[in-house]
């Protein structure tokens, strides 16, 4: 999660979105081993579930499930962590807390008919108003187990009570029939007026997990989004926001993993480094705390300080001070000669935002004036972005054709996007992709595959081939959407499945795919590169 605050604005973009958390790749720390047997596996994701260790928990179903992807008890306990999950985030979020629970109920019924007449009219395929109103009864049911919830909402509440109203849910609405959006506010009505007269819970905390669940229909990219992480996708999209300039990600009793530091940031001017753990910040101890709750901690004015506790395996404990300011992320923060006798240069590029292509060119013609005749582009890592950044940067090496074609549900969603021949860079390409390169650089990898243009390294891509829409509802919140599929230039689509390499290379058990941006270039520690770099060497002899 990368922090700070931008303001949010109000319009629709195309994007190949980041990803919601559980929608990208994680690094698997649940367990690095399959369990022995399937009922093995779901005894252990159980653990985690009485834990409440809902990341530990995801990572692990998701593991187990591809060993036995026909258990329902493994695939049921993955969708019911995944929910529990978004609920403690929801509430540990003060956007949420503080704004959209207190709405008054007509107020919130609205912004769920918002919520209703986006997914019927814009995802990428046809959903009923009895699924999505379904799914919203499962969230509360599942949200009154959830201690976040109850602390909020019902800190007084009898257990018995609580019990009493769960029986009602699962009897009397799990599944009840919806006809229409007015069948849906009057039944979402009756549930308000069940949940307070028996248990006390107010209305606003019932209908925003009709809200907030509406989304558990649909697939894992569409979503919700509190204003605050609305705001944050903007500054994602934007490439700057106030903040220390770190990417974080929280485990139970350790703390918080820095798995980046971002380039010319606070954090990497006071001697941050990936792979360390914050154990407190400003004094408080975060090594039990979520991510989300953390990240609380870090947000601050321009100009602001923070005092972070950290410690690491290969680091003694130490403190920082950091100052919060306006921290821009370069889409490319390395660009490199990796051998100047073959006049190969190396290339990072972290994610897809605006002025990527631009970055992209400049990088390029600095890279000429070094002596570059052949290029080496890391993709590995990159979780994709925007759309229209995508198309552009690999209109920079395709002279001709198609780049990636969209197909959704309205005409608006299906595009041709081709390629603009002044200006194409023509020198020999490798690509390097793995498990965590997603979304637009799966379009890029594809359209450089069905066009010959170059050789990808690396393992197969994670296999999402899908377009998000980002619109702006009431309440300061947005919503993210799947509207449309992406294909290659041939038509195929890895959906799932992920893009295969044209030469596979096998990573070293202790090289842990999640790549940070300040990563050292070294063929001699990477086997990906330096395959990368045996390729184009015999191109460049071959050439001579």
């Amino acid at each position: 999660m990368t922090f700070g605050l931008a303001r949010g604005r109000t319009l629709c973009l195309w994007v190949l979105i980041l990803g919601f958390l559980l929608a990208v790749p994680q690094t698997g720390r649940a367990g690095d081993t399959v369990a022995a047997s399937a009922d093995d596996a779901v005894g252990a994701g159980r653990d985690f579930e009485r834990q409440r260790q809902w990341r530990e928990a995801i990572d692990h179903y998701e593991l187990a499930i591809k060993s036995w992807p026909e258990n329902n008890d493994l695939v049921y306990g993955l969708r019911r962590s995944k929910f529990q999950f978004s609920i403690d985030r929801r509430y540990s979020d003060d956007s949420f807390n503080k704004g959209l629970l207190t709405q008054p109920r007509t107020d919130a019924l609205d912004l769920l008919d918002s919520v209703v007449n986006n997914i019927r009219s814009r995802f990428v395929e046809t959903i009923d108003t009895q699924s999505i109103v379904a799914h919203g009864t499962e969230s509360l049911w599942l949200a009154l187990a959830n201690p976040k919830f109850l602390d909020q909402n019902l800190v007084a509440a009898d257990f018995a009570h609580i019990q009493e109203l769960r029986t009602l849910l699962h009897q009397e609405y799990w599944n009840k029939p919806i006809g229409s959006q007015g069948d849906m506010r009057r039944v979402v009505g009756d549930v308000c007026d069940a949940a307070q007269r028996i248990a006390g819970v107010p209305p606003g905390a019932v209908v925003m997990e009709y809200v907030f669940g509406a989304c558990n229909c649909l697939d894992d990219y569409s979503s919700v989004l509190t204003p605050a992480r609305y705001s944050d996708m903007y500054s994602n999209i934007d490439g700057q926001f106030v903040g220390i300039g770190i990417v974080m990600e929280g485990t139970l009793g350790k703390g918080m993993e820095l798995v980046d530091v971002l380039p010319e940031s606070p954090a990497m001017e006071s001697g941050l480094l990936a792979g360390e753990w914050i154990i407190s910040i400003d004094g408080v101890d975060c090594r039990f705390l979520s991510t989300e709750e953390a990240a609380g901690l870090l947000v601050g004015a321009a100009g602001s300080q923070v005092r972070l506790e950290l410690d690491g395996e290969s680091t003694e404990p130490h403190t920082a001070t950091c100052y919060r300011r306006e921290v821009k992320v370069k889409s490319i923060p390395v660009a490199k000669m990796v051998n100047a006798e073959c006049g190969v240069a190396y290339l990072r590029m972290t994610t897809f935002q605006k002025r990527t292509a631009d970055e992209l060119e400049h990088a390029l013609q600095d890279l000429q004036r070094q002596g570059m005749k052949a290029l080496i582009w890391d993709l590995r890592g990159n979780p994709g972005g925007l759309l229209d950044e995508g198309v552009a940067v690999a209109d920079v090496f395709i002279n001709d054709g198609v780049i990636a074609t969209t197909r959704g549900r309205l005409p608006e969603d299906n595009e041709v996007f081709d390629a603009f021949g002044p200006g194409t860079w023509q020198l020999p390409l490798v690509v390097l992709i793995d498990g965590y390169s997603a979304s637009a650089s799966e379009l890029v990898a594809g359209c450089i595959k069905d066009h010959h243009r170059g050789t990808l390294v690396g393992r197969n891509s994670y296999g999402k081939w899908s377009v998000q829409t980002i619109a702006s509802l009431n309440s300061g919140i947005g919503m993210r959407l799947t509207t449309a599929r992406f294909y290659s230039p041939d038509g195929h689509s890895y959906s799932k499945i992920g893009l295969e390499p044209d030469v596979v290379v096998d990573a070293p058990a202790e090289q842990s795919e999640r790549r940070s941006s300040s990563a050292a270039v070294d063929p001699a520690t990477d086997p990906d590169l330096k395959a990368a770099l045996d390729i184009l060497c015999r191109q460049s002899y071959t050439r001579r």
